[in-house]
């Protein structure tokens, strides 16, 4: 039986990126709009007027009063099992990985552990907006079979893959070049286009893979063309020079993965912040993408991103919390400091921009614009219902505020969880804020 709902409020819904096509056509703003979901897909949108008075009689409407509709947000790059050691306190990357990380991804061996974090970590997404992430498990298989698990129990639109690692880590969450291939092998068969489900192929980064085991994460991409890729490059001036001692043969880092066939319009690199000019047009040229993240790389010490400078090579950029070495689950808080980043090198980072990255941005990154990170008609149904009068202070703000970007501007950085009243996954509210 066809299900159609009608949801009535203040709409915003990115088009484009305004870089490209200039701040008036990249955006849709609705004062009074409505957005119709017909079986999890968008099936209509535009002003309360026009879309009322095409809807059959008997449609159901709901009202969100003061409230505003937007795409989910969209993480580019974020680790589950590093959920319950966020905030952990003073060190930079590679003390960091030694002294918390690595002891903490020890516990997933444990599949019951998995799955506790993997459903806490997955609520947590919906809680602050967040409707599909790029997600690193760790080496066991059993985390990676836990995470989907959950998320596919909640239809969310998720991709995610098991740790490749065969040295420079403790003994107990080394793999091997064979049981790597295999066991990633296996996971893709299984939850690879599972319904909402789609995996990456994960390496960490390259210190943690021999040549032979980035030799078999390529072979695996040559297998399945349709598998994304994700890992770490150039976060850290030590883990930099690091990689270079280790490949002294390859001409820098980004090279050793080029060398073995991963870089591609799937191939996600998280950090990216000190890229030399030719890393840059290399990975223009091969239309691989850049997950930015401001948090960790503020809080790890790590570096700025350059964003005018990377998106001048065509490289595309999506946003990432990098939980646990990011600060917050929230997309708001990332886009807060994402900004802060851009005034620091002299940049400006518009709302439209910002909003842009964090939905439809993030999506054309993953390659998954047809299907998600705005609200066009055809798009499945992931959307947010947020609260700009979430808190006192919020709400004295906008009511000093004179127009829309002035709105929009005090939301990314004053909001954060409270600001998302609600969350749907494919038409259905799978998170609502409790009153109070």
């Amino acid at each position: 039986m066809t299900q159609v709902t009608a949801y009535r409020a203040a709409i915003i819904n990115c088009l484009a990126d305004p870089n490209q096509v200039g701040l008036d056509g990249s955006y849709d703003y609705y004062e009074d709009g409505v957005l119709v979901v017909t079986d999890g897909h968008i099936s209509d949108i535009g002003s309360a007027k026009e879309v009322l008075a095409r809807l059959p009689v008997q449609t159901q409407v709901v009202e969100f009063k003061d409230k505003l509709l937007s795409a989910g947000f969209v993480d580019t790059h974020i680790h589950y099992p590093q959920t319950e050691m966020i905030a952990s306190y003073g060190e930079q990357l590679l003390d960091w990985l030694n002294n918390y990380t690595f002891p903490e991804e020890g516990k997933f061996s444990d599949p019951e552990h998995a799955k506790r974090v993997a459903r806490f970590f997955l609520d947590e997404l919906l809680r602050n907006g967040t409707t599909t992430a790029l997600v690193f498990g760790t080496v066991h298989k059993a985390s990676v079979d836990a995470f989907f698990t959950e998320s596919e129990q909640r239809n969310m639109r998720m991709i995610a893959g098991k740790v490749m690692m065969d040295r420079n880590a403790p003994d107990y969450l080394l793999d091997t070049p064979e049981t790597g291939y295999a066991d990633s092998k296996a996971l893709i068969e299984r939850w690879h286009n599972k319904g909402r489900q789609l995996y990456a192929v994960t390496p960490r980064f390259a210190p943690t893979s021999s040549e032979a085991q980035l030799t078999m994460a390529g072979q695996l991409l040559a297998e399945y063309p349709d598998v994304y890729l994700q890992t770490h490059l150039s976060e850290n001036k030590q883990e930099i020079e690091w990689v270079k001692s280790l490949f002294p043969e390859r001409a820098g880092y980004l090279d050793v993965y080029d060398h073995f066939g991963l870089l591609g319009e799937r191939s996600v690199f998280a950090h990216s912040v000190h890229l030399d000019q030719a890393e840059s047009e290399r990975m223009g040229e091969t239309d691989s993408i850049i997950s930015f993240c401001p948090t960790s790389n503020l809080f790890l010490g790590s570096g700025l991103l350059d964003l005018p400078e990377v998106e001048g090579h065509g490289i595309r950029v999506g946003l990432g919390t990098d939980v646990g070495g990011g600060t917050s689950f929230s997309m708001l808080h990332t886009i807060s400091e994402a900004y802060k980043i851009q005034q620091l090198q002299e940049h400006k980072l518009h709302p439209i921009k910002a909003l842009y990255l964090a939905t439809l941005g993030g999506a054309a990154s993953l390659s998954l614009d047809d299907k998600i990170g705005n609200l066009s008609v055809g798009k499945e149904a992931d959307f947010l219902v947020l609260d700009l009068h979430a808190t006192p202070l919020m709400d004295a703000r906008i009511a000093n505020s004179q127009h829309l970007f002035e709105q929009l501007f005090v939301l990314m950085m004053l909001g954060d969880d409270r600001a998302i009243a609600e969350t749907y996954i494919a038409g259905h509210r799978q998170y609502q804020r409790e009153r109070g």
